[in-house]
């Protein structure tokens, strides 16, 4: 694991353009991804404390920033929640953060982390990859963009079912070579 900002996105970046792209595990990530719309942010926060107060941060540039130039904001935290257990309960307290009066009912977080699990999953089931990231993040996410990208996906509700046998057909081997190169 690194700890050179630059290279923390880049190694994000990188999962973004072969998994969540390439694997087309996110049908909307590839439109803000090339027209640069997306914010990486590499948080220094060492507790939840901290990393709570760069969420809110965060919250309030997306909030505030023009969706044409910030659609989406990856806060991606390396020294805090490695635990995904401890990840998972902090989650509550990020979408509590995001529903703040503030902010409009505009934003939602999405979550990935390099040990995700689905609930009634094993640790090393493959599905689980759809939601595995290189480093522990939060995706800040506006409410208009979600219901614009699932107004212009048809199935969206399937998109979940889609990318598990994508990942049942790719395994463990696949995902590997993958990231090999």
């Amino acid at each position: 694991m690194s700890t050179d900002p630059a290279k923390i996105i880049k190694e994000t970046q990188d999962w973004l353009e072969k998994a969540v792209i390439g694997l087309n595990l996110c049908p909307f990530a590839k439109a803000v991804h090339v027209k640069q719309q997306i914010r990486y942010v590499v948080s220094n926060a060492t507790t939840q404390e901290a990393l709570l107060e760069d969420l809110l941060e965060e919250l309030y540039v997306l909030h505030e920033s023009d969706p044409e130039v910030t659609d989406t904001t990856l806060l991606i935290h390396p020294y805090v929640l490695d635990d995904f257990l401890d990840y998972n309960d902090f989650l509550d307290v990020a979408d509590a953060a995001a529903a703040e009066p503030q902010f409009n009912d505009e934003l939602q977080i999405a979550s990935f982390h390099p040990q995700f699990q689905f609930a009634d999953t094993a640790v090393d089931d493959i599905e689980n990859y759809t939601n595995r990231s290189p480093y522990p993040m939060l995706h800040l996410l506006r409410e208009d963009s979600v219901e614009r990208a699932v107004a212009a996906f048809p199935e969206a509700e399937q998109i979940y079912e889609k990318n598990m046998a994508t990942l049942r057909t790719l395994g463990h081997e696949g995902w590997k070579r993958l990231f090999s190169s």
